[in-house]
C-alpha cells in the first residue's frame, strides 16, 4: 500500500508522540539494552514461516494492511484454529504487565485481519519473553476507536512533518532515544537550556 503507516508507528505514537516522530518523521533511530534484547527475542518470529501444533496453523511474521485505516505490517504470530477463528500473538520483552501501547497495536493488527480475511477477532494476546506468559487483550470498541483514532493522528503528524515537543516522563526512562531528544530540557526565549520538570505519564 502506498502511503500507508507502519502499525508500529502506532504503538509509538501512545507510548510518546516524540518518539514516534523522531523515528516516523525525522528517521532517527537508537538502540540500547532494551531495544537489542527486543530484536533478539523478535528473531524467531520475524522470519516467515508456518506449523501446525495440535490442529492449529500457526504463521509467523504474517503481512497485513487495511485500507479502511490506511495500515500495514507484519504480525509477530497468527494462530488459525480449526472453528475458523483467527488469533494474532505478539512478541514483547520484559514481563507481564499491561500496555496501552501494546494493546493498540495488537487490536491493530486484527483490525487489519478482519478486513483482509472477512471475519471476526474478539480477542488476542501479547506474549511476554520474561515471564513466559500470555496476557489476553480483548478487542472491545473503547480500544478499536482508539486504533482508529491514533492512526488518523499520526497521519496528520506525517503530513505536517512536525515532530511533536518533549513531554520528560518516567516513560522516557527505557527509551532508546534519549540523547537524540533531550527530552529533560528545554529551549527558552533567550536560547538557553533550562531543566524540564517531569510530567505525569499514564504510558
Amino acid at each position: 500500500m502506498a502511503d500507508a503507516i507502519s502499525i508500529s508507528a502506532l504503538q509509538h505514537f501512545i507510548y510518546c508522540p516524540r518518539q514516534c516522530g523522531l523515528i516516523h518523521v525525522a528517521q532517527a533511530w537508537s538502540e540500547n539494552l532494551h531495544t537489542q534484547k527486543g530484536r533478539r527475542e523478535h528473531d524467531r518470529v520475524d522470519v516467515p514461516e508456518y506449523e501446525i501444533k495440535a490442529g492449529v496453523r500457526i504463521e509467523r511474521a504474517l503481512p497485513v494492511w487495511s485500507e479502511k485505516l490506511g495500515l500495514n505490517g507484519k504480525c509477530d504470530v497468527v494462530e488459525f484454529h480449526a472453528d475458523g477463528s483467527v488469533y494474532p500473538v505478539e512478541y514483547k520483552h520484559g514481563p507481564r504487565k499491561q500496555g496501552l501501547h501494546d494493546d493498540v497495536q495488537l487490536c491493530a493488527q486484527a483490525l487489519c485481519l478482519e478486513e483482509m480475511l472477512g471475519v471476526s477477532i474478539a480477542e488476542g494476546a501479547i506474549y511476554h519473553v520474561k515471564s513466559r506468559r500470555r496476557r489476553i487483550v480483548l478487542f472491545d470498541e473503547t480500544l478499536r476507536d482508539k486504533v482508529r483514532e491514533t492512526a488518523h493522528a499520526v497521519q496528520a503528524m506525517l503530513e505536517s512533518q512536525k515532530v511533536p515537543i518533549p513531554r520528560f516522563g518516567k516513560h522516557c526512562d527505557q527509551c532508546s532515544l534519549q540523547d537524540v531528544c533531550m527530552p529533560d530540557v528545554k529551549v527558552t526565549s533567550a536560547n538557553l537550556f533550562e531543566p524540564r520538570m517531569e510530567e505525569s505519564c499514564d504510558k
